[in-house]
């Protein structure tokens, strides 16, 4: 047998999943990895308990979309990004879209701005989450540490280990505490939410998925008061654990749900339940989040990855508009004014299948079949988001225009699709999904999500119509 090459896949965004295995073994290695997993699952593990209730929390501010109404602000556009999943290649194509967002200058009242400082809302899932959180913690620091500290650097050599060592197995303090420890120590550095909330820098929403009931959990005050629980104080690196904690490889992060803080209905909940009516989105988000009130059936919540219920970022944020009561109270809790242009910029970092399955009579292997199969499910599903977040923008933006002011919708979606050179293409829709890359992939990354925004043609379009 030749030497064996095994990623972990960071988030269950590995669409194609091609580099989970690489071996003349692959079928068997991959059984033996899955046994491995399943016994490991087996071993009793408790996962820490790191948020508080609100009464014993120390911070006084909240990490809230209340808290963040920006004057420094244009008035005139209203920018929300989002980071989709895909381990180190979601992070380094996000941080590549920064850099563009960055080096693109317009006009604000006479004065020149950069585009990166307008925006409002980051939400993320998975692997760009470590991209959004990092930059919510260290603003245009991002530029020049993030490369060194996870971008360039192989997390899943440490991670490998905690995973497979089987001296580790039997530790009741759970894989996922380990990787939490790592990116404290690596990347974040024990930093909190309260240590986000800078002057200037937009609100950071990191996703994960609650296993119980499958719906989106967004790490926003809004959605901890839920539990009765304070965000400020809890760990970033947790938070970024929960939305790429991958079931089996991981477990799942636990939060505590207290009781005691409030003796009705959340009036932000109620009021979405109330609208509801045949929107079954909104009724099945209302229905689970109105089961964290059921605080002796549900005295903990378990987080996992945030790509299992939106791979892309956008019904996050899709959520949390539709959640407030529609675009107007979202934009009056953002902002100070109606703006001429709402704008979400999309980083899609999801891979096109690329099986060699058609080329033989060949049985595929049982990792193959599985890739394959989640491989369609996500790519539909991220499709069906997408048509979502069009459709809604619009309406959103309808919503919010008066016969004095016209609100203009722009939907900008960065994706490998649009790269026109086939061999670049290709390149990069064979990178796997994982915490380590090559100098050349991260490269291509980067440049990528830079070229493809820069050209990218609503883009373009958004940028002639501020100058006017």
């Amino acid at each position: 047998m030749r030497g064996i090459s095994i990623k972990i896949p960071a988030d269950p965004s590995c669409e194609t999943g091609r580099h989970f295995l690489s071996c003349t073994g692959r079928q068997l290695l991959y059984l033996g990895c899955c046994l491995a997993l399943l016994f490991i699952s087996g071993c009793a593990s408790y996962g820490k308990i790191e948020n508080l209730p609100v009464a014993e929390s120390s911070t006084t501010q909240e990490y809230s979309l209340r808290s963040f109404a920006r004057a420094d602000k244009n008035s005139d556009l209203a920018l929300m990004l989002t980071f989709s999943g895909g381990g180190t290649r979601a992070a380094a194509m996000a941080y590549g879209v920064m850099q563009e967002l960055r080096d693109t200058v317009i006009a604000v009242n006479g004065e020149s701005r950069r585009l990166l400082d307008e925006v409002d809302t980051i939400s993320s899932v998975s692997g760009g989450s470590f991209t959004s959180a990092y930059y919510g913690l260290h603003g245009d620091g991002i530029f020049e540490t993030f490369e060194d500290k996870f971008l360039r650097f192989d997390m899943d050599k440490h991670l490998v280990y905690g995973i497979f060592n089987p001296i580790l197995w039997f530790d009741s303090k759970g894989r996922t505490d380990m990787a939490v420890d790592y990116y404290q120590k690596q990347v974040f550095h024990g930093a909190t939410f309260a240590d986000m909330m800078h002057s200037g820098l937009p609100l950071i929403v990191i996703n994960a998925s609650d296993l119980a009931y499958g719906i989106r959990f967004s790490f926003v005050q809004e959605y901890f008061n839920l539990l009765c629980s304070d965000l400020a104080s809890f760990p970033v690196a947790r938070a970024v654990a929960a939305s790429s904690a991958v079931p089996v490889i991981f477990s799942p992060v636990v939060l505590q749900n207290y009781s005691g803080c409030s003796d009705g209905d959340i009036d932000w909940l109620a009021a979405a339940k109330a609208r509801s009516g045949d929107d079954a989105e909104l009724e099945m988000l209302s229905f689970g989040l109105e089961t964290y009130a059921n605080k002796d059936q549900r005295k903990f919540v378990h987080l996992v990855d945030g790509g299992i219920t939106d791979n892309t970022g956008l019904r996050a944020a899709y959520d949390i508009i539709e959640i407030l009561g529609g675009s107007k109270t979202y934009l009056e809790l953002t902002r100070k004014a109606t703006p001429s242009q709402f704008v979400v910029i999309a980083v899609n970092a999801s891979t096109d299948p690329m099986f060699d399955m058609d080329e033989s009579n060949e049985a595929p292997s049982m990792a193959t079949s599985m890739n394959a199969v989640s491989g369609v499910q996500l790519h539909r599903y991220n499709a069906a988001t997408i048509e979502l977040l069009k459709n809604s923008l619009e309406t959103w933006t309808q919503d919010v225009s008066t016969p004095d002011q016209t609100v203009t919708p722009y939907f900008i979606e960065v994706s490998f699709e649009d790269i026109r050179a086939p061999e670049v293409r290709r390149f990069l829709n064979k990178i796997p999904t994982a915490f380590s890359l090559s100098d050349e992939q991260v490269d291509t990354l980067i440049e990528s999500g830079r070229d493809l925004l820069r050209n990218n043609p609503v883009f373009q379009q958004l940028l002639a119509d501020l100058k006017e």
